[in-house]
């Protein structure tokens, strides 16, 4: 059963913004991560995911329970990134998984009020990922991007076009995810996926002003 916190694969959610708060980009910014993050909330994106590779548990539990009270105000699905025990404790709305994380079947054996998202990068993984039934399925690079150390192959917009029929066939929302921009963001909105944003969102400096700026504009080229 779909969690009643996160939007179906519906009409009204064939695309949207979700941003992602990449502690690890942000600190080598010098970037206030509660402050970045209020701030895209303040602009009511359908989700937002909290992404901390390299912060230790106590932090990024500590960093769920504070976006807790803001994004559930806002209407803000809230999704921790890779730990499902973390998403629980902290009473978020999802998790979202990658391919060496815990499968679909075992988060929901685990944490059965969770709505879970996985990583995929390629047709087959996206295939097995759809045949789970997870709330959604991410897929990507769609462009280079310089958010992960080791990325996988660009799969191109006509890679994403593919990905998306068959989601869409599945009834399963599709991200996509992966250097997408300013720039990008309405092609990938075009072809029916949600677009997960990192980069996109950072400031050309510690300055906070121009971050609602640029998630608006991101979520007004979606839905031009």
């Amino acid at each position: 059963m779909r969690h009643p916190a996160v939007p179906g694969p519906g009409p009204a959610l064939r695309t949207g913004l979700y941003p992602i708060v990449d502690v690890g980009a942000l600190e080598r910014r010098g970037i206030d991560i509660l402050d970045f993050a209020q701030r895209v909330i303040a602009q009511r994106p359908p989700l937002l995911q909290l992404r901390a590779k390299h912060t230790s548990a106590r932090e990024t539990l500590a960093l769920l329970r504070a976006l807790r009270g803001p994004t559930r105000a806002a209407g803000v699905a809230l999704f921790e990134n890779d730990r499902p025990d973390l998403a629980l404790l902290a009473e978020c709305d999802g998790v979202h998984v990658g391919q060496t994380d815990l499968g679909v079947e075992d988060v929901r054996r685990v944490a059965p009020g969770l709505a879970v998202g996985v990583s995929t990068h390629d047709a087959e993984q996206l295939a097995l990922a759809l045949a789970a039934r997870p709330d959604y399925v991410a897929f990507g690079p769609v462009f280079a991007t310089q958010s992960k150390a080791a990325s996988d192959p660009v799969v191109g917009l006509e890679g994403l076009s593919r990905a998306a029929e068959s989601a869409r066939r599945a009834g399963i929302a599709l991200v996509a995810i992966g250097g997408i921009d300013a720039d990008t963001v309405g092609q990938v909105g075009s072809l029916g996926a949600l677009a997960a944003v990192i980069g996109a969102l950072l400031p050309a400096s510690s300055d906070l002003d121009e971050v609602g700026a640029r998630c608006l504009a991101l979520i007004e080229s979606l839905v031009a």
